[in-house]
């Protein structure tokens, strides 16, 4: 298949990031990534249409939500399609014949340097730096020559920059997962779909967040996800994102026109099918 007619993924970060490989596992089918070193920039080129999709994470089982992109999921307004939890192991790399008393400097994201934290605690006179990417600290290391800093990335990057894997498996917790959403430009529902993800805001009173998650319960729908984020220019007022899955398709058809009832500017964000969590 040429490059012209795969499929364009919008990821953030480069070729070997956690981002490509999650497009990769997601699609099962040749796709050509587009580079973006921000989550901005992955929202831009979803919506000037230079990509068919995006993969977005949203959340770490280590270091939680990524909060920025709830607000540009809001902002952009687009469709999620899919999930996919991809198993999330990271290593400490370096320049050939690097040791550990050698480095003065780590680097990577900074949702790998959380997912880091315990292991980073312990070493001392070492300066723990922020990057766009955790396949772009491994590029650096290898262009730079830089014999007194390690990146924090995953195997792929290791192989493609010719890095050696100092410590493998740093992340704090082993079961470690990041949730990734598929996006697109359009509406665009599964017929086998079992989950969503909504935003509403409900009324500044006693009980009225209580009264949206109770119907929910009544219409026997699963809450998996609650997650709230200021709506700017409203002091103390929150729009209330939540994931959802059900059993039976009409359960859930009752519990939204339920809920148009008793929230404000309910949103579907995407009606998709549920991922499975598989740990390796």
């Amino acid at each position: 298949m040429s490059k012209k007619n795969k499929l364009k993924i919008a990821i953030q970060g480069i070729a070997t990031s956690f981002h490509e490989v999650a497009a990769f596992t997601y699609f099962q089918q040749p796709v050509a990534t587009i580079e973006c070193l921000s989550f901005h920039a992955l929202c831009e080129s979803l919506k000037s249409g230079e990509a068919d999709f995006a993969v977005m994470a949203i959340e770490n089982s280590i270091a939680g939500s990524i909060l920025p992109n709830y607000f540009l999921l809001q902002e952009y307004h687009f469709s999620i399609v899919g999930e996919i939890y991809l198993p999330i192991h990271m290593h400490l790399l370096v320049l050939p014949g690097v040791a550990l008393k050698d480095i003065k400097n780590i680097e990577s994201h900074p949702m790998a340097i959380r997912q880091c934290s315990d292991f980073l605690y312990k070493l001392k006179g070492v300066q723990i730096m922020e990057s766009d990417d955790t396949a772009v600290s491994a590029r650096k290391v290898k262009e730079g020559k830089l014999k007194n800093t390690a990146a924090i990335a995953n195997e792929y990057a290791a192989k493609k920059f010719g890095l050696n894997i100092l410590e493998k498996r740093i992340e704090t917790h082993k079961k470690n997962f990041t949730r990734f959403l598929i996006l697109t430009r359009k509406t665009n529902t599964s017929i086998d779909s079992n989950k969503a993800s909504i935003s509403f805001e409900v009324a500044n009173e006693v009980g009225s967040l209580g009264d949206a998650l109770m119907t929910l319960k009544n219409n026997v729908i699963n809450l998996t996800k609650i997650q709230s984020i200021p709506i700017i220019g409203k002091p103390n007022e929150y729009s209330i994102h939540i994931d959802v899955e059900w059993k039976k398709r009409k359960s859930y058809d009752v519990a939204i026109q339920q809920l148009l009832r008793q929230v404000r500017n309910l949103n579907i964000l995407g009606e998709y099918k549920k991922a499975k969590i598989e740990y390796r």
